[in-house]
């Protein structure tokens, strides 16, 4: 009997930091050590002698990557799929990564990157599909949704591992047939655009539905490694927070118009809402007070500025805003 070889992990943390800036939610990229092109995450590796906690050591290295001191932080989940990093033939060791999702106020100059190649792009840049502000985005009728029927058509049948058809998964994901579109499933339609061979990194890991397109669609743009997966993630997790946690403010000033609120929170959503339903819902919820003050920045007449209500948090355990959008 011979000893199996396993192996060696090495534990990495991911950040994925956003921002609102000019009304759009932005996330921090980082350039790769190696010179590599592709844009990616803040990421390094944990030390567990010079971190004490993981935590610790994701702010250390953001701040080295980016100079970006980090506020509100919280993890969303481990990232350890074998391809991330590693290959069969590689002997070196893989790596599973932490991911982070962190929040930080575009007006604060602590959040202004220092250090060459970390800058804010804008989220929808790599998930275009997301983004129903103005209107259904025309890449889900154009390039999306055929490819996928196309694909789902090749297996009409639930798969072993899996309780849903491809057909179903493409309903819900997309909000097709009658289904309606849910804006937190960004993960979800991320992963089946990668299973369908519809995105670079599909190809780029090697999956069979990719490498048997002949030409692949312009899908938003790719990241290092598992990145955009990491973001997903951090783009589901923010939006399903939305409605049940104040984070919101986390990207605001201290003092804001309900302007000003509503295009944060329609930013992170990518829903339209509408102006007096919005306001009801905020008035209703008790979640921010009048500070006496008017802003004169609107570019029209002079508005209100407000600011969170801390009391919010003793009153009630899920203080969010429960917004629907208008399709």
């Amino acid at each position: 009997m011979t000893d199996k070889i396993l192996t060696p992990i090495e534990i990495g943390l991911t950040a994925a930091i956003v921002s609102i800036d000019g009304n759009e939610p932005s996330i921090l990229t980082a350039s790769g050590s190696n010179g590599d092109a592709l844009e990616g995450l803040p990421f390094g590796p944990f030390d567990a002698v010079a971190h004490r906690t993981l935590e610790i050591g994701l702010r250390s290295w953001v701040e080295e990557q980016t100079g970006l001191r980090l506020g509100y932080v919280e993890q969303l989940y481990t990232f350890g799929d074998r391809g991330r990093h590693a290959q069969r033939s590689d002997t070196d060791a893989h790596v599973a990564s932490v991911g982070y999702l962190a929040l930080t106020r575009a007006a604060d100059s602590t959040s202004k990157p220092q250090v060459a190649g970390a800058t804010f792009k804008p989220w929808y840049r790599y998930f275009p599909w997301e983004d129903w502000r103005d209107e259904r985005p025309a890449v889900i009728e154009k390039e999306i949704l055929p490819a996928l029927e196309a694909w789902a058509a090749q297996s009409e049948k639930p798969e072993p591992e899996r309780a849903l058809t491809r057909g179903d998964r493409v309903r819900l994901y997309f909000g097709t047939h009658g289904a309606q579109w849910d804006e937190e499933r960004v993960l979800d339609r991320y992963e089946l655009l990668y299973e369908a061979g519809l995105i670079e990194e599909s190809r780029r890991d090697e999956r069979p539905a990719a490498l048997a397109r002949k030409t692949m669609p312009a899908l938003g743009a790719p990241m290092r490694f598992d990145h955009r997966r990491i973001l997903a993630t951090a783009i589901a997790r923010l939006r399903a927070k939305l409605k049940y946690r104040p984070v919101v403010f986390e990207l605001l000033p201290p003092e804001f118009t309900l302007t000003d609120l509503q295009r944060t929170v329609e930013a992170i959503s990518g829903r339209h809402l509408h102006k007096q339903n919005f306001r009801r819902l905020v008035e209703a919820g008790a979640l921010v007070e009048p500070t006496g003050e008017m802003s004169t920045q609107t570019g029209g007449r002079p508005a209100a500025l407000f600011r969170f209500r801390r009391e919010v948090l003793q009153e009630r355990p899920a203080p969010g805003l429960r917004v629907r959008g208008r399709r």
